[in-house]
């Protein structure tokens, strides 16, 4: 169980605090809710506090390396299937809430940048994805934002 302050990460929306904890009635049953507000945008979300999926804590700053270790790894084959499949997939593992998913992710639409021109949808999801990993790495590593984005960007210059 989470207390309240405590910064987590919701899978599909980003890194949020937890507000408060409120109990709400479903069904006739009480059941008690995480209301989080994601930072990136200021939405609150609300959350069972019982829910498998439904939040995780923040990464431990010793396992941050490893989401840049995956980065600096550019031997991997890209994608080249149509943009919508690539999306439809990339999707798929951003919703897992895994900051080593949404890197690979990340990755592979950079690399893919190389060599060709993203569409819009792919790099609104670049955006989204290298946003998702800054600010869970900041927060867990006490890091400015500023300097996480500019190390993942020296990767690929």
């Amino acid at each position: 169980m989470f207390n309240l302050g405590d910064h987590v990460v919701c899978p599909g929306h980003g890194v949020g605090q937890i507000c408060s904890v409120e109990t709400k009635e479903l069904n006739g049953e009480p059941k008690s809710f995480y209301i989080i507000k994601v930072i990136s945008n200021g939405m609150k979300v609300m959350i069972p506090v019982d829910s498998k999926e439904g939040v995780r804590a923040l990464m431990p700053s010793t396992e941050t390396l490893g989401v840049f270790e995956l980065l600096k790894d550019q031997n991997v084959k890209v994608d080249m299937s149509t943009w919508n499949r690539r999306h439809r997939e990339y999707s798929i593992k951003v919703k897992t809430g895994s900051l080593f998913e949404i890197a690979d992710v990340l990755r592979q639409l950079l690399l893919l940048k190389m060599t060709k021109k993203l569409s819009f949808g792919e790099r609104k999801m670049l955006d989204q994805c290298k946003d998702l990993i800054v600010k869970e790495i900041a927060l867990a590593t006490g890091s400015p934002e500023g300097s996480i984005s500019e190390k993942i960007d020296s990767l690929y210059t």
